[in-house]
């Protein structure tokens, strides 16, 4: 059921980054938040970590599933789905700070007028930064707690339905602790790149799950500090530079970058 309904997130996402290329919605990939409300941004986020972690999560939700499924008829059962939903709940709740902070990355980039090369270079330093802390001491902690379900069941065990979901909600935590420097690649990327958001699920998977994880997590670092540094020697080495690019026109003399959202045109006839 889980790897059905991350198949079922890809297709959701693929489905919406097809319409918003054939929409002109390429546009706005230079836009963190995409031009969307907080709700729909909410949304898609949830159905992007569907995507993305339901594999990597796999072990853990069947390690406590097989607990439960003994108990079953017991009055001491409890379903899976409350821990997931306690899992869930911490990356709802991590994309709702996601969004609040691109919606305060995008004042401030309307406000000091922030070219291209500027956005894409902030870009090229969350790359090194996210390539730095897959070597940190709080990402192995992390990780050794995401890569051994039986251990953190034993040490984490908690009956009923509330205990469940606060079993889910600190596995979350760990998996956020874990990843999220990794999903914020992504604002620079293209929140809606397929190919980036596929390429993290893998390493994620790796990471989690195969007996060369660490190994995975220490080469990533090599190739985000190597491809970050690129970008801040070559802006346009970024995905997103050319749509930065395109939304900066001329006037007097001077490069004018416009958020997002609005189109020099309608700025003009404000």
């Amino acid at each position: 059921m889980l790897l059905a309904l991350a198949a079922a997130a890809w297709i959701l996402m693929a489905q919406h980054a097809r319409d918003g290329a054939m929409g002109g919605a390429e546009m706005v990939g230079a836009s963190p938040t995409m031009g969307l409300r907080a709700p729909v941004f909410l949304a898609i986020w949830v159905v992007m970590m569907a995507a993305m972690m339901f594999p990597a999560v796999a072990p853990m939700v069947l390690a406590f599933h097989r607990i439960q499924a003994g108990r079953h008829g017991s009055g001491a059962f409890v379903p899976t789905w409350v821990f997931v939903a306690g899992y869930m709940l911490v990356w709802t709740a991590a994309g709702a700070a996601a969004y609040a902070a691109a919606l305060a990355a995008e004042a401030v980039a309307v406000r000091t007028g922030l070219g291209p090369a500027g956005a894409a270079r902030i870009g090229g330093a969350v790359l090194v930064a996210a390539g730095l802390y897959q070597l940190t001491p709080l990402k192995d902690r992390c990780l050794s707690k995401c890569r051994t379900p039986v251990g953190f069941i034993m040490t984490s065990w908690r009956e009923g339905r509330l205990g469940a979901l606060r079993m889910g909600a600190q596995h979350g935590l760990w998996c956020l602790g874990c990843c999220w420097l990794l999903f914020a690649v992504l604002f620079p990327l293209g929140l809606m790149n397929i190919a980036a958001m596929a390429a993290l699920t893998a390493l994620v998977f790796a990471e989690k799950t195969l007996p060369w994880g660490r190994l995975a997590a220490r080469a990533a670092a090599v190739v985000l500090v190597a491809y970050g540094g690129l970008v801040l020697a070559v802006p346009a080495a970024l995905p997103t530079y050319a749509v930065h690019a395109g939304m900066a026109m001329p006037a007097g003399g001077k490069g004018t970058t416009y958020p997002a959202t609005v189109s020099p045109q309608a700025s003009q006839s404000r």
